[in-house]
């Protein structure tokens, strides 16, 4: 008969504890640094047009908004930007589907309609400087080409932004990475649709009327 022998301390097996994963969602980071980054883009604006509502009737007998804004066209200005929030909403519906070439097609024109506003826009500046309606002329001048200026750049730096994310979706496809950077890019364009919306309310609207 065999007696069998205890196992000493030393032989038991080692016991491996499988690391628990933490369930955050992939690019959830980035998607949370946007959020914080538009926030304090708010804060930019939110100042802007607290000083526009101090200055903005400090004209020093210079040109008031009467004098100054041609609404037919400011209004055709703001329709090209509302419009390329629409084609970009088109170019989100096909990044759903899957629809590489398709999504190419709607950020083009989502470009086209941005540039254009852009070129309204510097005609604006342009027409205003070749009457002498200057940045230094006035207070109220010195904070609506702030302010104004602001949201162009703004823009400006969208449309690179969205060329950029062309190229790399010619590229690499509709993969994850390139998702997310069109969401970044999609919150992007329509806060400032609606930033636009409160200048074309508070300073063009609002300035005929006084």
């Amino acid at each position: 008969m065999t007696a069998s022998i205890p196992a000493s301390a030393n032989d038991k097996k080692p016991v491996f504890y499988q690391r628990e994963e933490h369930g955050h969602a992939e690019g959830g980071s980035t998607m949370l640094g946007f959020w914080i980054y538009l926030m304090s883009d708010c804060l930019i604006f939110a100042v802007l047009f607290a000083t526009y509502g101090v200055l903005g009737a400090n004209y020093a007998a210079g040109p008031a908004p009467k004098d100054l804004f041609d609404l037919n066209l400011v209004a055709l200005n703001t329709a090209m930007l509302l419009f390329s929030s629409i084609t970009y909403g088109f170019a989100m519906l096909e990044m759903v589907k899957g629809n590489q070439k398709t999504t190419l097609i709607w950020l083009a024109v989502t470009g086209l309609f941005g540039l254009a506003f852009l070129g309204i826009e510097l005609y604006e500046f342009h027409h205003l400087i070749e009457i002498g309606a200057t940045p230094q002329r006035s207070a109220f001048l010195s904070a609506f080409f702030t302010l104004v200026g602001t949201h162009g750049l703004h823009v400006t730096f969208g449309i690179i932004w969205l060329v950029t994310l062309m190229v790399q979706v010619s590229r690499r496809g509709l993969i994850e990475a390139n998702k997310r950077r069109l969401m970044c890019l999609s919150m992007f364009w329509h806060f400032l649709d609606v930033i636009w919306i409160g200048v074309f309310t508070f300073v063009y609207l609002m300035g005929m009327l006084r």
